[in-house]
């Protein structure tokens, strides 16, 4: 089966998933499972690592067993993949007792291909016996730190796992994490016999998320100034301590934030709703304390701020993974003090001994990073033991900072915020772009917007430019976006702006639309130059959907779908299909509703489509189909004549496979056990098995 597997499991790739191309690494994990290999997979979060044994498990010709200890998370992954058309089930505490019986059902009659299951319904006897009778060919331990005693949440029933594993000779067994640092690593294969097992590496760094510390002088100003320019946009804001969860929110509510709050002193149902609400995205903003999070696929979180310092590198890389997780640009911002780091070093010195020590070494790895002068992605990889090769990453602020001239653009804005006022404030920036320059698009001239007083008289810069300017005014508040229609209007400052009073300073790059996306490899690459006006038409066709439907919007698609919907302008079915993230399944389900609000979009605009070029989102020799490095059917680790792994490929010659190229430092990130002190909530489903404050999962002062 093997020897046929790569050319089907790209074809599963996009009739099922919708995705033209692998990611880095994920041909070589899907081969090396397919041919029943032990299997360790370092992958942070959005780096694809579902995809690596959903795919197997439709090739293989029994159930795929995938264990997690995060129980809502559990359900949203099944929810998904039965969207997709992939037969999945789950069976834990949360789901109803008719609805887990319907699930044994269809695990006994075969026609489940997937089990997603949390450890302790695994470990339940009328468990065991239902799997006794069924071949089981993939093991599958997703969150596989947890077995380690130095990773970041350690549970000593998952060692259990190992021996459980066992009872299902005919399995491959994977496991998979995304935060591990060398020595976890090493104690996961050791608990796991991976003796002969290949452990692949992805890089750790999150291209996509733009990383920034700035200081905390009035924190409410600083998040209220970042949220209004970011109206629709969805984020988390994480607090240390439930009261100051409270507070916030009530904070921002009183400012006009669509926000809830979220922390384990909450009723359940609070809670639970709350979170709902932030996944539907009927709210934009969840505050919470470190409780919230380890449950949420949500793929559109365009940012994460945190309100207080984390208390290690490790939380921290775990919340910030939470942002960007659709591949497209997102920032996370944290606000550094003296006092909260004080505030730390008090609660380090209520412990003692070893765990002391371990969590001054978590604090002293932390200050690091947020007191660096140079490229903040050096000593973040540095800590999971990678050496940050370029130097300069341009996706944070000291990058940044070195690299911007600021260039004084008043006139350029008192130019757009004049077109916007002629046309009535009542279109976005697409159709602004294309009075500014002069068009005779048939939607310009019926509407008489050709004999506006400033018509044309922006034709000296691209369409791409003036939308990059409407940004850098949404971002500054001299504009607003309608959220229902995306039309834009002046704000009191750009009225003053357009008036003459004040000047507005920012960075304009004449070679690309945005200078901190510059080296950004994103999921697609249509972000920034999509027509901004139908991307907000479609998100509204994809609410009203997912609303009748009762699912979360991003299950019907994603964001970096409905962009290039925006960008292709497709007008048929087969044109949809070439889509990211549109597979056939979908397109039957979801397609018609899209396909005609861009057809009506483009009748009025008069556009044409736009065909799309068959090409892989990951150019980088990594990943694709037909290449090199990491290819199924190339060089560079592919496989050769008999199935076999190239010994020279990509990674090397003692089973670890690294992803583009990155190398570890010997002794990074492996000296001590990790603290474990926040704890977190029962309510995700997690277990009290660090006698920690469990219960709350975070501070309840």
């Amino acid at each position: 089966m093997t020897t046929k597997a790569p050319s089907k499991a790209t074809s599963i790739l996009r009739s099922v998933f919708g995705y033209d191309s692998f990611r880095p690494l994920q041909e070589d994990i899907i081969r090396n499972i397919l041919d029943k290999k032990d299997t360790l997979v370092i992958m942070p979060t959005g780096g694809g690592k579902s995809i690596c044994y959903q795919i197997p498990a439709l090739l293989f010709d029994g159930l795929t067993i995938v264990v997690s200890p995060l129980i809502s998370l559990m359900k949203d992954q099944v929810d998904q993949l039965v969207q997709y058309g992939v037969p999945a089930v789950v069976l834990n505490s949360s789901i109803p007792k008719e609805k887990y019986q319907q699930n044994i059902e269809k695990l006994l009659s075969g026609e489940a291909k997937m089990l997603y299951i949390a450890p302790e319904s695994l470990f339940m006897k009328t468990t065991q016996e239902i799997l006794k009778g069924i071949r089981v060919d993939c093991f599958t331990i997703d969150e596989a730190h947890c077995i380690s005693e130095w990773g970041h949440d350690f549970r000593p029933e998952y060692r259990r796992l190992a021996d459980l594993r066992k009872s299902f000779p005919h399995a491959v067994c994977v496991a998979l994490t995304a935060t591990a640092t060398p020595r976890v690593q090493n104690d996961i294969k050791s608990i796991l016999d991976f003796d002969s097992s290949e452990t692949f590496i992805a890089s750790f760094d999150r291209k996509n998320l733009f990383l920034n510390v700035v200081d905390k002088e009035k924190p409410l100003d600083q998040i209220l100034d970042y949220l209004y320019t970011r109206k629709n946009q969805s984020g988390i804001i994480y607090c240390f301590s439930r009261r100051q969860t409270n507070e916030l929110y009530q904070d921002l509510r009183k400012n006009g934030i669509s926000v809830r709050p979220y922390h384990a002193g909450l009723p359940e149902e609070v809670r639970e709703a709350n979170q709902n609400a932030f996944i539907r995205d009927e709210i934009n903003v969840i505050v919470a304390t470190v409780a919230f999070g380890m449950g949420i696929d949500k793929p559109d979180v365009r940012f994460v701020i945190h309100h207080d310092m984390p208390q290690n590198i490790e939380s921290y890389y775990q919340q910030i993974g939470r942002a960007g997780r659709d591949g497209l640009r997102s920032e996370c911002l944290l606000l550094y003090s003296y006092s909260d780091r004080q505030k730390i070093k008090y609660f380090i010195n209520q412990k003692e001994g070893d765990e002391k020590e371990i969590a001054i070494n978590h604090l002293q790895e932390l200050l690091r990073y947020l007191q660096t002068t140079e490229c903040r992605r050096i000593p973040l990889m540095q800590y999971f033991g990678e050496v940050y090769e370029k130097g300069i990453c341009e996706m944070c602020d000291n990058c940044v900072q070195d690299k911007e001239k600021k260039e004084d653009v008043t006139d350029l804005a008192q130019l757009y915020l004049s077109v916007a006022i002629q046309t009535g404030e009542t279109f976005g920036a697409s159709h602004l772009a294309l009075v500014l320059r002069g068009s005779k698009a048939k939607r310009v001239l019926e509407l008489r917007h050709h004999q506006l007083p400033d018509y044309g008289k922006g034709k000296d810069l691209s369409s791409d430019e003036w939308k990059q300017l409407s940004r850098l005014m949404l971002r500054q508040g001299l504009m607003e976006k309608d959220p229902e229609y995306g039309s834009l209007r002046l704000t009191e400052r750009g009225q003053a702006i357009h008036a003459g009073k004040g000047s507005v300073f920012g960075v304009m790059d004449r070679t690309s639309v945005q200078s901190s996306q510059k080296s950004s490899k994103t999921v697609t690459e249509v972000e920034g130059k999509y027509d901004e006006e139908l991307f907000e038409r479609l998100r509204m066709v994809r609410k009203d959907l997912a609303y009748d439907m009762h699912l979360p919007p991003y299950v019907i698609f994603p964001d970096t779908t409905l962009m290039e919907m925006a960008y292709y302008f497709p007008k048929t079915a087969d044109s949809m299909l070439v889509l990211y993230g549109v597979g056939e399944v979908k397109m039957k389900r979801y397609g018609d509703p899209f396909l005609t609000a861009v057809r009506e979009y483009c009748k009025i605009h008069g556009i044409e489509e736009r065909p799309k070029k068959q090409v892989s989102y990951y150019a980088n020799g990594h990943g694709s189909s037909n290449g090199s490095g990491g290819a199924l059917n190339g060089s560079g680790g592919a496989l050769n004549g008999s199935g076999a792994v190239n010994a020279n490929g990509n990674g090397s010659a003692n089973g670890h496979h690294f992803a583009n190229g990155h190398h570890l430092a010997d002794g990074q990130g492996t000296t001590d056990k990790h603290d474990t002190t926040n704890g977190h909530d029962t309510t995700n489903g997690y277990n009290n098995t660090n006698g920690h404050d469990t219960a709350s999962g975070d501070h309840s002062p």
